[in-house]
């Protein structure tokens, strides 16, 4: 088995989630990846936290599929799939294989995209490799710039916004910045891509990283012109971000994803003094004494850990309660309107569930699933 699945994880499962969840899911954001993958250079560790690796360092298609049959029985879950960003490993050969496991699978894919592209190279990027938009990232950005001063244009430029637009496709924005979603450079850049490039699927990932209420600021109201930007909820796991991200833009532009496969992680999240802190069973991610972001419990608080994405849909399933959201709003954010989003940036494949049901887990938890076997690579990259 991939993981263990406790009784803690299906009782909670059981008792928070089973029934608030809609039977159909279509999650805006996983990665998938598979060695090898290689160290990260200072200047790449710099511009991000370095938590997630300890959580995998490989993630096939067949895990991330396996996951979600793991830790969403009885759901039919829809992954929209992209690679998961460094700045020292090969672009082409991340793209290649999201590009060809997304065939394989008949699932959605965005190509992870790199600024120095022109508008035209990332449109045949898109096209070659069935592509329905970009994953655009903060480690691409050029190298002289110090991480505190990266824009976003720095990493998803106006040229590549405009063959977004053209051609109606999405873009999955992680938003740099130390001050993240109230940050009054980030929000004035998000408003220009909103009226400048009202085609463009906007996605703004991890409610802006806004994992903290003091992350969000005055952020909302500063937004409050913006009517097509969507914000997915992944990764983050706070109830009054949530519910202030409701209160703001309402269910229909609420996006689930997960960030599998880092969301398979043990731990709750806490802040303190806007900081966020994950705390975890010590010992099983390694050293993590230098990190901020991270603190070790022993036992018996430990063994009460679930999973990551257990938390996080648990404290939105919390925040759509306190806000009154109906069963129809939360199949909204759970599937309805992603699936909208993906039918018009529209690459002509089909789409269906990635997962099918299977039956509730036993004691031993649910049987793991039987991947067939992938296609021999195929390269999808534009011919030169």
């Amino acid at each position: 088995m991939l993981f263990d699945v406790n009784l803690v994880d299906r009782e909670f499962y059981r008792s928070r989630l089973a029934d608030f969840l809609p039977d159909r899911i279509v999650d805006v954001h996983a990665h998938v990846w598979r060695r090898p993958r290689v160290d990260r250079s200072a200047a790449a560790e710099a511009r991000t936290v370095s938590w997630p690796a300890r959580v995998a360092r490989d993630g096939p298609i067949e895990e991330l599929l396996e996951t979600y049959r793991l830790l969403l029985p009885e759901k039919a879950v829809t992954p929209v799939v992209f690679s998961s960003p460094t700045a020292d490993e090969d672009l082409d050969a991340l793209n290649d294989y999201v590009s060809e496991s997304a065939a394989h699978h008949t699932i959605p894919a965005l190509v992870l995209a790199h600024p120095s592209w022109s508008g035209e190279e990332l449109e045949q990027r898109v096209l070659f490799g069935g592509f329905l938009g970009a994953k655009v990232y903060l480690t691409y950005a050029p190298d002289y710039l110090p991480s505190d001063e990266i824009r976003i244009f720095d990493f998803l430029p106006p040229h590549q916004l405009r063959v977004l637009d053209r051609r109606g496709w999405i873009a999955m924005l992680h938003i740099p910045r130390p001050a993240r979603l109230r940050d009054p450079v980030n929000l004035a850049q998000l408003l220009e891509i909103e009226q400048r490039f009202p085609n463009v699927g906007l996605v703004v990932a991890h409610v802006g990283r806004a994992y903290c209420p003091e992350d969000v600021g005055d952020a909302f109201e500063r937004l409050s012109g913006a009517r097509r930007m969507r914000f997915d909820i992944s990764a983050n796991t706070n109830e009054e971000v949530f519910r202030r991200l409701i209160g703001a833009v309402g269910p229909g532009r609420i996006l689930f994803g997960s960030d599998l496969p880092i969301t398979r992680m043990r731990m709750r999240r806490i802040c303190e003094k806007g900081l966020y802190v994950n705390l975890v069973p010590r010992g099983l991610y390694g050293d993590v004494s230098g990190d901020p972001h991270m603190r070790e419990l022993d036992r018996p608080e430990a063994d009460r850990l679930t999973f990551f994405l257990y938390e996080q849909l648990d404290a939105f399933r919390r925040a759509a309660e306190g806000e009154g959201l109906t069963r129809a709003d939360v199949a909204r954010v759970f599937h309805e309107t992603a699936a909208g989003m993906i039918e018009r940036a529209g690459a002509g494949r089909a789409m269906r569930p990635a997962a099918p049901p299977v039956p509730p887990p036993g004691p031993s938890g649910p049987p793991p699933g039987e991947p067939g076997p992938a296609d021999a690579p195929v390269s999808r990259r534009p011919p030169a």
